[in-house]
């Protein structure tokens, strides 16, 4: 796969109005994924492949906004008496979001540009959702957040894209995403719209300089 995928480098990118940015794995770390859930199993001393299954068995309705932080506990953590508080462990959940300051910047920049609308494209439960928006500081930066929890469908279907285009009033062909998984780009670029795959804030950077035909202050 190509590093931009999707992306024809013989076409004009000039004329992009719409550029959706992943969170997790792009703006900052994931939110609950394996690598947190391990740290979690360390730092509390729990069974990891009961957590495993546990969270499998219900994170499909979590994300789409189907059962609450507080339902999802109960199921995945809190199904037997814990020796830590149920605010203890969301405490921790919340701690192992660290935004990437780097890449937030770039998109500081590009909302500088009037021409573009900037908005989140994410998997993501609601609590977390918006203590990741909180705690990273997107809302002075994007338009909109566009989450499974609020849209009921997750990456990579394409009706999470379809209805994320549907709401921002934007062409595919005239938008752009970008995401770190493979899977996600691929089905936004079966829909029509420019993708790009991010490694690092350095590397997008220079692709997104490239493709949109503009420089972007920064390191």
């Amino acid at each position: 796969m190509n590093e931009t995928t999707r992306v024809n480098d013989t076409t004009s990118l000039k004329d992009i109005t719409h550029i959706f940015f992943d969170i997790g794995g792009v703006l900052g770390s994931n939110g609950w994924d394996h690598e947190q859930r391990e740290r979690a199993v360390k730092q509390f001393d729990l069974n990891a492949e009961d957590l495993e299954w546990r969270h499998k068995e219900v994170v499909g309705e979590w994300e789409e906004g189907g059962i609450s932080l507080e339902e999802y506990l109960e199921i995945a953590v809190f199904y037997e008496p814990r020796r830590f508080s149920r605010e203890e462990f969301v405490a921790f959940m919340h701690s192992q979001s660290i935004p990437d300051d780097d890449t937030i910047a770039i998109a500081r920049e590009l909302s500088r540009h009037t021409h573009y609308s900037l908005m989140t494209l994410n998997n993501e439960s609601e609590a977390l959702n918006i203590h990741r928006i909180e705690k990273f500081g997107l809302s002075d930066i994007f338009e909109a957040s566009l989450s499974s929890c609020w849209l009921g469908v997750r990456k990579p279907i394409r009706r999470i894209y379809n209805r994320s285009l549907g709401i921002a009033h934007a062409k595919p062909e005239r938008s752009l995403f970008i995401d770190d998984r493979h899977q996600n780009i691929i089905s936004a670029g079966m829909v029509g719209m420019h993708v790009l795959h991010f490694e690092s804030a350095a590397k997008l950077r220079l692709d997104l300089e490239r493709v949109l035909h503009l420089e972007i202050p920064g390191a």
